[in-house]
């Protein structure tokens, strides 16, 4: 995008957000914070989105891949544009002590989808009523369970792009932590692929008393965990990014039954098919291993779940939203972070290659980023204040209004020009 192109559109998009109902966003945020649902259970949020896309003249259907929303403005022959915010929240207890803390016992919004759908409310408004400035097709979606990986699929499997226009150009943007006021940008890969495993453990139970008798599986399990600690420290090349995690170890009833099976929930991190493949053969390969040695009466059982896909952002489109963000925010707001080791199902919504932009929104109140440890290093202070998923993450208000512009300037660098 050319620079003149670039401070149109920001120019734009500034004047589009000049007058935004920022009490009324705000309002809204702390509503959805208070009441947060689980995947594919995002009925009152959902309801709340299509209510405030109807306001501002868009088609809306509500029910698209279960709790899914879709809101369509059409102004005029120009490109498509999809907006899309995530709903769900996350079986998490909050412990922010916030007064719009969750009312809803072990679930919580810690990982921003509220303020995303916060913004997406804005930016829909925003762009609706200026809709002088502007020609094509805005398509916003409310997308349910991002957090499983299940609702991008979801909405396509029940005709996402058969039922609405298929987008030219797809945007999203997550909160991060980070002091509130930067804009990472990565043209590429961003983030990363989610696989979860599961490893089954067969032994023969019997009393805690006499356990020559029995076949141990929690001390496999134990030997299976300890093992695969090596598989990205020995079997991923260093140039390689990898996560293995084991999230899950479950086994027994009582404290002298050897129980018959014992359970191991992983979950890998990558950022390329071979060295996923690569670590599932090594789980495989270990899990067998340890099995045999400890005379398991059969082999282990091996289930891969849950999988996100890769997160890399076309180029060409996330260097045009990246030229707007510096000429809306400010250059030294912009930069690039490189991958995270996080995931998302995003890409899901753009099957045949259609091009996407994605970029974050740091959200770190600045009295926590402050009194935070570590050096004036950005990544160094990321350690010492809540992260996404945390039950103390808590993003500043101050980031309603600059998020409705993130995504209205974005939509403006694709639609085109009244």
């Amino acid at each position: 995008m050319t620079s003149s192109a670039a401070a149109r559109a920001a120019r734009a998009a500034l004047d589009l957000t000049a007058d935004l109902p920022v009490p009324a966003l705000e309002d809204l945020y702390r509503d959805l914070h208070r009441h947060p649902e689980l995947s594919l259970a995002e009925h009152r949020t959902a309801g709340v989105l299509a209510q405030a896309l109807r306001k501002s003249g868009y088609e809306t259907t509500e029910g698209v891949g279960g709790t899914g929303v879709v809101g369509v403005l059409r102004n005029g022959d120009g490109p498509t544009v999809l907006l899309r915010a995530d709903m769900d929240a996350l079986p998490v207890p909050e412990e922010t002590g916030l007064p719009y803390a969750s009312t809803v016992p072990g679930v919580m919004h810690a990982c921003g989808h509220d303020l995303h759908v916060t913004w997406l409310v804005g930016a829909a408004q925003a762009l609706s009523a200026g809709r002088d400035t502007w020609r094509g097709t805005l398509v916003v979606v409310g997308q349910p369970a991002e957090e499983t990986g299940e609702g991008a699929r979801a909405m396509l499997a029940d005709g996402l792009y058969e039922r609405f226009p298929r987008p030219d150009a797809l945007l999203a943007q997550h909160a991060a932590p980070g002091p509130a006021g930067l804009y990472p940008h990565v043209p590429g890969l961003i983030m990363s692929a989610s696989t979860d495993v599961d490893v089954t453990v067969h032994g023969r139970g019997g009393h805690g008393s006499r356990p020559e008798t029995t076949v141990d599986p929690v001390v496999t399990a134990a030997y299976i965990v300890t093992r695969l600690q090596t598989v990205v420290s020995r079997e991923v090349a260093a140039r390689d990014s990898a996560v293995l995690t084991v999230g899950v170890i479950e086994a027994g009833t009582r404290h002298n039954i050897i129980p018959a099976t014992a359970r191991i929930g992983l979950n890998l991190r990558t950022q390329s098919t071979d060295v996923r493949d690569r670590m599932l053969a090594a789980i495989r390969r270990i899990a067998a291993g340890e099995c045999l040695a400890a005379g398991c009466p059969r082999e282990p059982e091996i289930e891969v779940g849950a999988a996100f896909p890769v997160t890399v952002n076309d180029a060409t489109l996330d260097g045009r939203v990246a030229d707007v963000h510096r000429a809306v925010f400010g250059a030294g707001t912009v930069f690039d972070p490189g991958p995270a080791m996080g995931s998302e199902d995003f890409a899901h919504l753009a099957p045949g290659q259609l091009p996407y932009a994605y970029w974050f929104v740091t959200t770190t109140p600045g009295e926590v980023w402050d009194a935070a440890e570590g050096s004036g290093d950005i990544m160094d202070k990321l350690a010492a204040v809540p992260s996404n998923h945390s039950p103390l993450f808590a993003p500043d208000l101050s980031t309603v209004t600059p998020g409705v512009r993130t995504l209205v300037s974005a939509a403006l660098t694709v639609l085109t020009p009244a």
